[in-house]
C-alpha cells in the first residue's frame, strides 16, 4: 500500500476582505477552475457542498490547488480559518472526492479557446495566460477571456476577485493598461457579472 504524504492546508488573505484563500499541498483540479455560487450547484462535488454547510460560506471557488471562499455577513474569518483547515485537511486526507460528476464550469476557458478563430484573440488570451493569470490565481481568483469585439476585451473574473472592493482598479490599472501595451487594437478591458 502507498503511503500518501500528509495533507497541509494554510490560508491565505486575498485583497477581497469578504474572501480567504485556503492552499493545499496537491492538485484538487488538474485544470481550470470551477466555481459555485450556492449549494444547489454542487451535485457533482462533494467537498463543495460540504464547505457550503459552514455559517456564512457564500461562495466556493476551486482551482488547482486552492479553494477560495467567500463568506456573507460581519463573521470574523480568525474564528473560521482554523475550522475549515482542519475540514480540509480531514476531507482530503480520507481520501474523499472533490468531484463526482462532470465539472462543466472547467470547460469554459477551453471552450474559449477552441471557439477563437482570430490570431488577435489568441495573442490577447496568451497575454492573459502569462501575465495576468498567475497574478490573479495568487489571490485566490481566475479570469477568463470571454470574448473580442469592437476593441473591447470581455473578461470574466471568478474566484475572491468577484466582487473584490479592489478588482475594477486591478481591472482598469492593470489588466486593461496591459492589454493596451501589448495589443495596440485593445481600447478597453470590462468584466462580465457572473
Amino acid at each position: 500500500m502507498e503511503k500518501r504524504p500528509p495533507i497541509n492546508v494554510y490560508a491565505e488573505a486575498t485583497p477581497n476582505p469578504a474572501s480567504m484563500k485556503f492552499v493545499v499541498n496537491q492538485y484538487l483540479l488538474e485544470e481550470g477552475s470551477v466555481e459555485y455560487t450556492n449549494v444547489g450547484q454542487t451535485n457533482n462535488s462533494p467537498l463543495a457542498k460540504q464547505l457550503f454547510a459552514f455559517s456564512g460560506v457564500a461562495g466556493v471557488f476551486i482551482s488547482s490547488n486552492f479553494v477560495t471562499l467567500t463568506k456573507v455577513g460581519d463573521l470574523d474569518w480568525y474564528e473560521l480559518i482554523p475550522i475549515i483547515r482542519t475540514f480540509l485537511k480531514s476531507y482530503l486526507e480520507s481520501g474523499d472526492p472533490v468531484f463526482t460528476g462532470p465539472r462543466e464550469q472547467v470547460a469554459d476557458e477551453t471552450i474559449a479557446r477552441t471557439k477563437t478563430s482570430s490570431a488577435l484573440e489568441t495573442k490577447i488570451i496568451e497575454a492573459l495566460d502569462e501575465y495576468v493569470r498567475p497574478a490573479v490565481e495568487q489571490d485566490g481568483g481566475a479570469i477568463h477571456f470571454k470574448s473580442f469585439e469592437d476593441g473591447i476585451v470581455t473578461v470574466v473574473m471568478k474566484g475572491s476577485c468577484s466582487g473584490c472592493p479592489s478588482s475594477t482598479v486591478t481591472l482598469k490599472s492593470g489588466i486593461e493598461r496591459l492589454l493596451k501595451q501589448l495589443i495596440p487594437e485593445v481600447n478597453e478591458v470590462v468584466a462580465e457579472a457572473v
